[in-house]
């Protein structure tokens, strides 16, 4: 199945799009490695933090995953995980990311557009999202593309122009390399805009949330100048001139509070091997 009844319903609350995508988990068909879910996007902090938060539902590669993604203000990233770097967002973008961190992560839907992302003690992020009448415009438009052309650059490129000239979210590519050398397909099927958030990260407050003049980008992804939420899948293709994908470079240790969680320092070699074999299949 890749097609989602729910995409085309004009006034679906984003609590029940997550729960519809947590209970179907579908994949997009085709080649590449596939991953179907829901994400903010990115959220930029007048501290000059930004936090990104993926919750793929099903991957073509293994089980559902969380992740959060974490940028300070010196430029370092922290990427936050369920499930091992290998098989998570670290497999295409570690290698722009100082720290691998696997652990629980809590998402709770305080209501139908607010929700609660918790990582141990270390971690406490609430988001509160809204429509607007440029957002049911563009997720009408959305609804009626033809299941092939969210592959065609061209496609993708209105798009991203489209959401740029009605949501000014900056310069937007659906499509690129990754840090580790794969070209990524993104297709947000629908979005929302955040309208609020909050959160503390290690004990330090972030304060409220901005448009941001200079957009974050992680190798060609360049993350929105605004606060996204959007339901979306993502396609990566095989790495360019490169070997297996690479997870993570070297980092210091956190300490996450209650809950087990560890810092992986490398990707598993073993395990990158078996995912590797899946390009030549």
């Amino acid at each position: 199945m890749t097609r989602l009844p729910f995409f085309n319903r004009p006034n679906i609350s984003p609590r029940a799009a997550v729960e519809a995508l947590e209970r179907a988990a579908p994949l997009p068909d085709g080649p590449g490695e596939r991953f179907s879910g829901y994400s903010v996007i990115s959220l930029s902090f007048r501290s000059d933090h930004v936090l990104a938060l993926r919750r793929f539902t099903a991957s073509s590669i293994g089980p559902g995953y969380t992740s959060v993604w974490h940028r300070d203000p010196a430029g370092h990233w922290t990427f936050y995980s369920t499930i091992a770097p290998d098989v998570s967002c670290a497999r295409y973008f570690g290698q722009q990311v100082e720290r691998n961190v696997v652990s629980p992560i809590g998402i709770t839907w305080e209501n139908d557009r607010q929700f609660r992302v918790v990582i141990g003690t270390a971690f406490d992020w609430r988001v509160t999202l809204r429509a607007s009448l440029p957002t049911r415009l563009l997720n009408a438009a959305a609804g009626a593309i033809p299941e092939r052309a969210w592959q065609v650059p061209a496609v993708l490129r209105l798009i991203a122009m489209a959401a740029n000239a009605t949501l000014g979210v900056g310069r937007m590519n659906l499509t690129g390399l990754t840090p580790n050398g794969q070209r990524f397909i993104a297709n947000p099927r629908r979005v929302w805009l955040i309208d609020e958030s909050e959160a503390v990260v290690e004990g330090v407050a972030l304060g409220p949330v901005v448009r941001t003049r200079r957009q974050a980008s992680l190798g060609d992804l360049l993350l929105p100048r605004k606060g996204l939420f959007a339901i979306a899948r993502a396609r990566f293709e095989r790495p360019v001139n490169r070997g297996t994908p690479r997870a993570s470079r070297v980092g210091s240790r956190v300490d996450l509070g209650a809950g087990p969680g560890k810092e992986v320092r490398k990707a598993s070699a073993t395990q990158s091997t078996v995912n590797d074999s899946f390009w030549r299949m």
